[in-house]
């Protein structure tokens, strides 16, 4: 299997090396492009300003801890939170981590007992692993499965709220379907019976609006690569007084949760990323979801197609579709050369989405599904595109041609 992967890796240098036509990126939901603002901001902290904000025994030390300190305002500010409560971590995955294993093991370092934890069965491999890991060390879990629409029923959760619960995790926005789930009522729940409330808020965080306060979350996770920032920087919100064990330990930085030198130059470009996110938020939802909805028209002339999760609340620049009558890898192959799109989370090492698989699909049908992922800079030219190339695909795999269902 790796052979082959690196056999087709390099295969395809020629094309890296000079791309015959441009390939129409429909896969913002995996990665985004970093917005040139974002890397201007940037430039200075990785050459001129290159000290660690931890020596501050001298003025280009104090200058970066300086840098920090603003981007953690600005930060904070656009979250309506207090600056103390963002904890900057290498993305959502670390601060997922920090998360829920940091609070199961501060339940269990101050001898408490509660032990039973809570979570969708379609929340993303960054929330469902750790969760499971902590299942085979003590604790129990919950995984409640969605309807066919990827919505949590509240009552479902609500019978599964105990007196020992202590975690509930929720995706804001899930990576796959786009779905939005009802955060402020799940929080109600959580609130009146003292269980801590998380979210993973990586696709949801710059492309609707999400404070953590507003809506009763005691833990948010997003990552800055989500929303045209660089990657490998996110953060943690961490409500006051809510108590974590740290995961990494050997510095004392992030106020003793996370040992580390801070990337200063990824900081500041989280700030001024998150800052441009929420200032074209709205125009930007309302334009990607015409162009979406111009999407799923196009693909519906198609017949045999179905839309994965419910059509709202959604994001508004993702759309997930099933496509009957062909075989999921032929289609990818006959649209990698000029469509990214993909089947499912970009963390899913090419198996069938469980995601898809939990709303009651098959395994060939989540293979046959594609995810579009829409973007700042995405065109009606580029939509009508990639409908031509979708149609034309699949129209010859039903025909017969290789890979045909």
């Amino acid at each position: 299997m790796a052979d082959g992967f690196c056999s087709e890796l390099a295969s395809m240098e020629p094309m890296v090396a000079s791309v015959i036509q441009p390939v129409i990126q429909l896969d913002h939901q995996a990665t985004t492009p970093c917005d040139p603002a974002v890397v201007e901001a940037m430039a200075p902290w990785w050459t001129a300003q290159w000290a660690n904000p931890a020596s501050r025994s001298h003025r280009p030390g104090l200058l970066a801890a300086a840098a920090v300190t603003r981007a953690r305002e600005r930060i904070a500010a656009a979250l309506a939170v207090e600056p103390e409560a963002v904890v900057f971590t290498s993305g959502a995955t670390e601060a997922n981590n920090l998360a829920l294993k940091g609070l199961a093991e501060a339940e269990l370092e101050r001898g408490g007992s509660r032990r039973h934890l809570i979570c969708l069965s379609t929340e993303h491999r960054a929330v469902l692993d750790p969760l499971r890991y902590l299942a085979r060390h003590g604790f129990e879990l919950t995984e409640l499965a969605v309807g066919s629409d990827g919505l949590l029923d509240l009552a479902q959760l609500e019978a599964c709220l105990r007196p020992d619960t202590l975690l509930v995790s929720v995706m804001a926005a899930n990576n796959e379907i786009g779905v939005l789930q009802p955060l402020a009522e799940i929080a109600a729940l959580c609130r009146q019976r003292g269980i801590t409330l998380h979210s993973d808020g990586a696709q949801a965080l710059g492309h609707i609006p999400l404070q953590p306060a507003a809506l009763g979350l005691d833990l948010l996770s997003a990552s800055a690569h989500k929303l045209y920032g660089p990657k490998g920087i996110g953060l943690l919100v961490v409500r006051p007084g809510l108590r974590l064990a740290p995961q990494l330990h050997g510095g004392g930085q992030e106020h003793g949760l996370r040992a580390g030198t801070l990337p200063v130059p990824l900081i500041v470009g989280m700030a001024a990323a998150l800052e441009l996110a929420l200032e074209d938020q709205q125009a930007r939802a309302q334009r990607l979801g015409a162009l979406r909805d111009q999407l799923w028209q196009g693909l519906q002339a198609l017949g045999g197609v179905q839309r994965n999760g419910a059509a709202a609340p959604r994001l508004p620049h993702n759309l997930n579709v099933c496509i009957s009558g062909v075989e999921g890898s032929a289609l990818q192959r006959r649209l990698r050369d000029t469509l990214a799109v993909s089947s499912g989370s970009a963390c899913s090492a090419g198996e069938p989405s469980h995601v898809l698989q939990a709303l009651g699909l098959s395994r060939p049908q989540a293979a046959a599904s594609l995810r579009f992922g829409l973007g700042r800079h995405t065109t009606s030219t580029e939509i009508a595109a990639a409908i031509a190339a979708v149609t034309a695909a699949v129209q010859e795999l039903r025909r017969g041609g290789p890979g045909g269902a």
